[in-house]
């Protein structure tokens, strides 16, 4: 029987691939691509020629029964997304859920995730946090919310840009005006940065700042 290893992937900068998920995508069977366009142009950058295969939320309930059969068979899959650590907001529990019902061998190499970096470089309490990444767009938004009112951990959110200013209101109208908070973008990317303050900064700030890019946020507890 072969082995599903999950691979991380760099959120930005290239550099941050390590030498063990270059021999891993290297030596496998076949990879498994959230958009094989995107991933052809990290796969290229490293000399990477193996068979590259589709997989992401519109088609991995179709793709994961084939995939788990091709393991069977006796050969290696690597699962990577767009950026990150598969799985993390991010396809990828399906697959690997069926491998460990299937009793195949399933192993995650450490790696880059965006919400680590960040939460790290917040200056906010982080010996226990919860990470709740992207909110309901619209039914159950208000509900999750509302449930986390409460909450006393660092609380970790994932946004686009094109909703962060929204967001951010919605935060002061729910978790006051003066709650502290960061939003990182662009994390290990040229134009990286973390802007820190109260949810009441934030929201003047990128109300004049257009803000781009991957966007992580970092809100802290009620007692914080």
């Amino acid at each position: 029987m072969g082995k599903l290893f999950v691979v991380p992937t760099p959120v930005g900068n290239l550099e941050d691939m390590t030498f063990r998920a270059i021999k891993v995508l290297k030596e496998a069977d076949l990879i498994l691509a959230e958009d094989t366009r995107t991933s052809g142009i990290l796969l290229k950058h490293f000399e990477i020629k193996n068979a590259m295969q589709s997989h992401h939320k519109f088609n991995e309930h179709k793709t994961v029964e084939s995939v788990v059969n091709r393991i069977k068979a006796g050969e290696t899959v690597a699962l990577i997304s767009d950026a990150g650590t598969p799985g993390i907001s991010d396809p990828g529990f399906l697959v690997v859920r069926e491998c460990v019902r299937n009793g195949i061998e399933v192993q995650c190499l450490p790696g880059a995730t965006a919400f680590v970096p960040a939460l790290v470089a917040s200056g906010l309490p982080n010996e226990k946090f919860c990470f709740e990444g992207f909110l309901p767009q619209k039914k159950g938004r208000q509900t999750r919310l509302k449930g986390l009112v409460e909450e006393q951990r660092t609380m970790v959110f994932y946004e686009s840009p094109h909703r962060l200013l929204k967001t951010l209101i919605q935060f002061v109208e729910y978790f006051g005006a003066e709650r502290q908070a960061t939003v990182s973008r662009e994390i290990s990317k040229i134009h990286e940065e973390t802007v820190r303050g109260s949810l009441a900064e934030l929201v003047e700030h990128f109300t004049v700042a257009e803000p781009r890019g991957e966007i992580v946020i970092i809100l802290a507890g009620i007692d914080n």
